[in-house]
């Protein structure tokens, strides 16, 4: 796909990866939707010709104002990327439920609400392409970060049943599964902290602007799951 001139929708874009992909999108052309929970963040990557909507990703009202903004400004929406997420760092048999089901909310519910509001205006146009990002913890379980590889893991199948239900409509789908990214994403934890020996391996991990540029390279060639060392 070429990416000059499309309108690109990004979820969880003030900071990490979602800002590095606003910029790297912004710097090939494309226009930008942005959204996220801090407004002044959000300003300060967007540039002068953004949609900019602040909030929580996790409000249905939230989700509709984004779209419906995007189609008013740009009367399209031709890339989604949904970025937004949050971990959760507890065993499985004894996480807090309430925080668990807000991570699937944010990881999973989330990002499936935005793909059935953006999903139509894609089909009316028989173009598009919606972008999940994922984590390698969504195709090897961590144990220590066990529900949230569930929330990857769904995400994972979301993505290749969309591009099965999809594809006679003209709509790609992409997964992009990181390993580990130089984020503030640990210490943005639902719950508790990774464990002590993984700090030793942050020494092998990328920097948002890598994770960005493989996004884009895969939606240049339309792949279906680009996998980098990142988060």
């Amino acid at each position: 796909m070429t990416i000059d001139g499309k309108v690109v929708l990004i979820t969880g874009a003030s900071q990490g990866i979602g800002a590095a992909c606003a910029r790297e999108f912004r710097n090939r052309g494309a226009r930008l939707s942005l959204t996220a929970r801090s407004e002044d963040k959000l300003k300060e990557v967007a540039g002068a010709d953004a949609v900019v909507t602040a909030g929580d990703l996790t409000s249905a009202a939230l989700r509709s104002r984004v779209v419906e903004r995007t189609i008013e400004r740009f009367g399209a929406i031709d890339i989604l990327i949904n970025n937004a997420g949050a971990g959760l760092y507890a065993p499985a048999w004894k996480a807090p439920l309430n925080e668990a089901h807000a991570m699937f909310e944010l990881n999973f519910f989330a990002p499936l609400a935005m793909i059935q509001l953006v999903a139509p205006h894609m089909r009316e146009r028989r173009s598009g392409m919606i972008v999940n990002i994922g984590s390698i913890a969504g195709k090897v379980t961590l144990p220590w970060f066990t529900l949230y590889s569930a929330t990857k893991y769904a995400l994972g199948s979301l993505t290749e049943g969309l591009r099965m239900e999809l594809a006679g409509d003209g709509i790609r789908t992409m997964v992009v599964c990181p390993g580990y990214v130089k984020t503030d994403f640990q210490s943005h934890a639902l719950v508790g902290q990774p464990p002590d020996r993984l700090l030793k391996v942050r020494r092998f991990a990328i920097t948002p602007e890598q994770c960005a540029q493989a996004v884009v390279r895969g939606v240049q060639r339309d792949a279906r799951a680009p996998t980098s060392r990142c988060r």
